[in-house]
Parts: C-alpha cells; structure tokens; sequence
C-alpha cells in the first residue's frame, strides 16, 4: 500500500454531482457484510461515459449512496482478501469484475438475463468503485472470472 497508515489508500472521490474529483486518503474497504465477498486490489480499470453519467447525477444510484462517492466500475485486480463463503477465487487470484454485479435469485437472473438483475449491484454506482487502490465488491462466487493467463489487466478491465 501507498499510505502509511494501512487503515487508509487513495481513492478520486467527488463530494456533490459535477464537483471537482479528487485524490484523497479514505478508509480501506472493509470485506461486504454478506459473508460473501472480497476485496480487489484495483490494477486496472476503465473510464467510461456511465462514469460521467453518475458524476453529473443523471443515475439515481449514486443520489442514493450519497457523498462522498468514488466512481469507476469497469476493473481487474488481484484478489487480496476474502469471506469465508467465497469459493470460486482465492486470495492472490488475477480476477475481472462485470459492471453489473447479479444476484442470481431474481427472476431475470433466473432467465439468464444477469445485466438486468432485479438486485443488482453496481461498483460506481450502487458502492463505492474502482477508481481506488482497493475496493470491496460482494457477490464474488456469482460474479468475479479468473483472468486467464496472458490476458493483461488491462485487456480484461
């Protein structure tokens, strides 16, 4: 880690709809609640006009996180800690992350229509996101792929 102190990494975090981003110390994420989550330590991701959309609050997500907000939701990453029910992706792995993060118990996941998920999760969106060092991202047995070997992180973000 970068700071110091390893409670804390660095995160572009905005603090009101089209406010200036910036650079910040804030807290390390702390592994989801629902027992079934991880913690990626971000080694890339992407920037994209959802982005924008969020930060100029035309997405209704991020009006009902609240501020302060970190965006980005397109990301790759190593794996650095995990809950105990996590079973597909071990600390270490080299993982992608989909914008959408399903719940696989809905009726639309349950018609393999997982990017329209009736409880859905969005980095970026629904959760703090990617445009961090770390960010903690639940559902991950559903959600998170093994990034083949040879495929860079930034390919896969």
């Amino acid at each position: 880690m970068t700071e110091t102190s390893v409670n804390k990494m660095r995160a572009a975090v905005y603090k009101k709809f089209c406010g200036p981003i910036s650079v910040e110390s804030v807290p390390f994420p702390e592994l989801p609640r629902s027992d079934d989550g991880v913690i990626v330590q971000v080694m890339a991701t992407g920037v994209c006009r959802s982005d924008w959309h969020g930060w100029k609050g035309y997405d209704s997500d991020v009006a009902d996180h609240g501020f302060p907000f970190v965006p980005g939701h397109e990301l790759s990453g190593i794996v650095v800690a995990k809950s105990a029910n996590v079973h597909t992706v071990s600390v270490g792995d080299a993982v992608a992350v989909p914008f959408i993060l399903s719940c696989g118990c809905c009726q639309e996941c349950d018609r393999g229509r997982s990017t329209v998920c009736e409880e859905q999760k969005q980095p970026g969106f629904t959760m703090w996101g990617s445009f961090a060092e770390y960010v903690a991202l639940p559902r991950a047995d559903r959600n998170l792929k093994k990034i083949p070997e040879g495929v860079s992180f930034a390919e896969a973000a």
